[in-house]
């Protein structure tokens, strides 16, 4: 079936898109290469938006071409093989990779940032990914493929599904590759069960992953990590000017 073949493209475009940004001595002979050479910030800010961007445009120019994806064909393939089909895990696996990365900081199994640092990164990529897909929907107002309501495009679920497998991604990936698998695996079966249960047309979850990875490496890239910071900011240093002693104290605010 068409949409299952999609599916299974998006799946294999944020796995790689994950691996690409993880640079861990782990995986591809291109990130070991990268990760030897001093990366410029313009690439970098490249590498964390060309995917999502391209995932967002695809599902964009796909609501108004059917040439480029036929969401209608899709829509029609699953009434036929699936018509009954209503779940509702979705409602709830959006948020699994989050859980994930707080249960295993909290059975020791430490991630990339601290508690602090990882909380102010998540509610960061929340907001961005909340703003994004509702003033999307707003602008849009593509009509659901069930009820008709404008408020089809994009696909929250996805977006926070995604948003939450680049989270995991990013702060446990450097340890396994199995981590991100896992995470974005849960995010495309969230994106494929909005399709399932014909609440969304493809073009929806394509651009909700899209928003959900983009918001979560917005967030990542704009951090400062000054939460929880371990830095010694007071440094003290003896003095002796000849015939008194004392102490030189030099205290860091920021």
């Amino acid at each position: 079936m068409k949409y299952g073949i999609l599916i299974v493209l998006l799946l294999r475009i944020s796995l790689c898109f994950g691996q690409y940004n993880l640079r861990s001595k782990n995986y591809t002979s291109i990130n070991l290469t990268l990760q030897k050479e001093p990366i410029h910030k313009k690439n970098v800010w490249l590498q964390a938006t060309y995917v999502p961007l391209t995932l967002v445009a695809l599902g964009a120019l796909s609501t108004q071409n059917n040439n480029i994806i036929d969401r209608h064909e899709i829509r029609e393939e699953r009434n036929e093989y699936t018509p009954t089909f209503h779940h509702k895990a979705d409602n709830y696996l959006q948020f699994a990779p989050i859980l994930a990365v707080y249960g295993l900081n909290a059975v020791g199994i430490k991630g990339k940032n601290t508690m602090a640092n990882r909380t102010a990164i998540l509610i960061k990529a929340e907001l961005i990914m909340t703003a994004l897909t509702f003033s999307l929907k707003k602008i849009t107002a593509v009509p659901r493929p069930d009820t008709g309501h404008p408020t089809s495009f994009p696909s929250g679920h996805t977006a926070q599904a995604f948003a939450a497998a680049t989270f995991m991604a990013k702060e446990y990936g450097d340890q396994s590759i199995w981590y991100p698998i896992g995470a974005y695996t849960v995010a495309t079966g969230i994106g494929a069960m909005r399709i399932l249960n014909n609440r969304h047309w493809i073009s929806d979850v394509l651009a909700g992953a899209g928003i959900g990875i983009l918001a979560t490496n917005i967030a990542y890239l704009t951090h400062g990590y000054k939460w929880g910071s371990k830095r010694k900011n007071t440094m003290i240093v003896p003095s002796y000017s000849g015939s008194a002693a004392g102490l030189y104290i030099r205290y860091q605010f920021r």
